[in-house]
Order: C-alpha cells, then sequence, then structure tokens
C-alpha cells in the first residue's frame, strides 16, 4: 500500500530541515540486519560525474547510440577512445568518492551493509573502501582485449593510448576495450543473479541516487520490497517507485545519509 504519511514521504518541494527524516532513516537502519544498497548515477553526480539523463547529462553531449554502442564500437572503437581520451578519463580519475559513499562504506565495515549493487561503472565504491561491490554495468577502470580477453588495468591502458588510438593488446595485436556493458550487450548473468538473490533477502533496500527507470536493474528494489524488506529512496528527483517506498527524500544522499550514520554510531 502506498504510504501517505507526508512526514514519511516529505513533500520534495517543501524544502526546511530534514532531521525528522534523518531521524526516522537512522531508525530504518537501526532495526535492519542486512542492508543492501542500489545506487545510480546520482551518488556519482555528487563527486562531480555528471550525470547521463536530463538536462546536461553526458547523452545530451554525446549520443549514446555512437560512443556508447558494441555495433558502433565494432565499426569504429576509434570514436569511443576520443571521448574516452578527451572526457571521460579525466573526469574518473579525479572523481573522489563524496560523503554518502563513504557513509556506505561505513555502514558495511558495521556489518549493517551486506552488498552495494551500482548501475555506475566509475569504481567509487571501492575507492570509497566498499568490498561487496556488485557492478551491474562493469567498471571503467578495467579494460580487456576484444580477441585474445587479455586484462589491462587503467595505467597500462593509458600508457597504449599514448602510442596509438584505438589502443591495442600487445600480446595479439586486437583492439582493448572498457569492462563495461555497451548498448547493445547483456547485463552480466552471475552478477545479476547475486544481485536479485541479494534484494530478495535484505530486511532493507536504500536507493541512492537512481532515476529507477532502466531496466532490469531498476526491478530489483521492487523485489526487495515485494519479499518483505523496507525501502527507502533518496533521489533528487521523484521516482516511480515513490509510491512503494518506507522512506523517500528528495535530495542529495550526501544530506541525509552521513547524518544518519553518525547518528548510528
Amino acid at each position: 500500500m502506498p504510504n501517505e504519511d507526508p512526514s514519511v514521504n516529505p513533500d520534495p518541494e517543501s524544502g526546511g530541515d530534514r532531521s525528522a527524516e534523518i531521524v526516522r532513516l537512522k531508525a530504518l537502519l537501526d532495526a535492519a540486519e542486512r542492508v543492501v544498497i542500489f545506487t545510480g548515477a546520482g551518488i556519482s553526480a555528487e563527486s562531480g560525474i555528471p550525470t547521463y539523463r536530463g538536462a546536461g547529462g553526458m547523452w545530451s553531449k554525446y549520443d549514446p547510440e555512437i560512443y556508447a554502442s558494441i555495433d558502433y564500437f565494432r565499426r569504429d572503437p576509434s570514436y569511443y577512445w576520443r571521448f574516452f581520451r578527451d572526457v571521460r578519463h579525466d573526469l574518473i580519475t579525479r572523481a573522489k568518492p563524496c560523503p554518502a559513499h563513504l557513509a556506505v562504506a561505513e555502514l558495511e565495515r558495521r556489518g549493517k551493509v551486506c552488498a552495494v549493487i551500482t548501475q555506475n561503472i566509475d569504481g567509487l565504491h571501492r575507492k570509497a573502501g566498499s568490498n561487496r561491490v556488485l557492478e551491474l554495468h562493469g567498471n571503467t577502470n578495467r579494460f580487456y582485449c576484444f580477441e585474445c580477453r587479455a586484462p589491462y588495468s587503467i595505467e597500462q591502458t593509458c600508457e597504449l593510448m599514448e602510442q596509438q588510438l584505438p589502443p591495442c593488446c600487445t600480446e595479439c595485436g586486437g583492439v582493448l576495450r572498457p569492462d563495461v556493458v555497451l548498448f547493445g550487450e547483456m547485463l552480466p548473468t552471475e552478477v545479476v543473479n547475486e544481485a536479485a538473490r541479494e534484494a530478495e533477502s535484505c530486511d532493507l533496500m536504500i536507493v541512492i541516487g537512481s532515476s529507477l527507470v532502466v531496466y532490469p536493474a531498476a526491478n530489483l528494489p521492487y523485489q526487495a520490497k515485494m519479499s518483505g524488506a523496507g525501502l527507502v529512496i533518496i533521489n533528487v528527483d521523484p521516482t516511480p517507485l515513490d509510491h512503494v517506498a518506507d522512506l523517500c527524500l528528495h535530495c542529495p544522499a550526501g544530506e541525509v545519509l552521513p547524518a544518519a550514520v553518525e547518528l548510528n554510531s
């Protein structure tokens, strides 16, 4: 049933003091034993990485059907690699975990968080100290050869980029590609299945910075709710699942999660 209590699902236009919402979030964390965190581009936006959708998003400047398409990559990988060299690489290497990333890692350290499921490819959860991270779309800090699948770190790849674009494998000469899911590719089955198991076995899922419009990943919070878990959604904009959330906060996660974790210490 939708939660009609305005103190639980506050009006995003109301503004004002968020202390009551932080106390409510703390209470949900206190009561939970198995917390799963589900994150999208919004949490990385707090680290300075632009989101993909919406005004000013990455896709308003770069056509994803070109730079993020496996079909186009096969035809002309140099387009992706120019984009990575000129835009993406600098964003990723400069970005640091935001307070919300650090709060998630602290909750894992305390034994509250059993898994982080992320749609992001920037690796910031791992940089923050989270260990159990299920990366649904891969990680742009990892690369491998399209032909022989030899793995390459971002440091090795950058050295090869200085020699030529696209960078090529030192073993077989094949073109390197990012270890991410491009348009036209399936999500990794093993990771998706593991994420589904975590969603179905947790007693609280906290969604941070996801629009919850990209499926099948966006179905995971619904799976958690239908399996009996509490559901918290922290996102600047409304989402399609706001009406089933136990707590819905329309604000950056950095405004509420670190404060709730501090209260929870």
